[in-house]
């Protein structure tokens, strides 16, 4: 099965680390992993990192992004994440940020199969 990597390497890896994981497979040769990581410290402050990986027939989809709070209580947080089309090999990246510095960010890029950006769809 192609995959983008070996699910039980990469949950192995991942929980030697300290990181809590997921994974699944389907019948239909569809996979995925999720990894995720929280830390609390005793002033109240917080971090927190996941991400996964899907796979399937349709295509495949990646994320990964962080949050944070500190002893105050004031947030920030970012994830970004790439979806691509088996059927074009086109794909979508995101990417959003909040802060209360400067609010909530969000982009997004289309590209084709060979790099080249190209307009993004819009929905109906």
């Amino acid at each position: 099965m192609n995959r983008i990597l070996s699910l039980t390497t990469l949950s192995l890896a991942l929980l030697g680390a300290g990181f809590s994981t997921s994974a699944a497979e389907a019948a239909n040769a569809a996979s995925a992993v999720r990894v995720g990581k929280t830390k609390v410290a005793a002033d109240g402050s917080a971090r927190h990192a996941s991400g996964f990986i899907a796979k399937s027939d349709k295509g495949s989809v990646q994320s990964h992004g962080s949050s944070s709070r500190d002893a105050a209580g004031n947030v920030t947080q970012a994830r970004s994440s790439t979806a691509t089309s088996a059927a074009t090999g086109n794909s979508v990246k995101t990417s959003t940020a909040y802060s209360k510095d400067t609010g909530l960010t969000h982009s997004a890029n289309c590209y084709n199969a060979s790099g080249a950006s190209i307009a993004c769809p819009t929905r109906p």
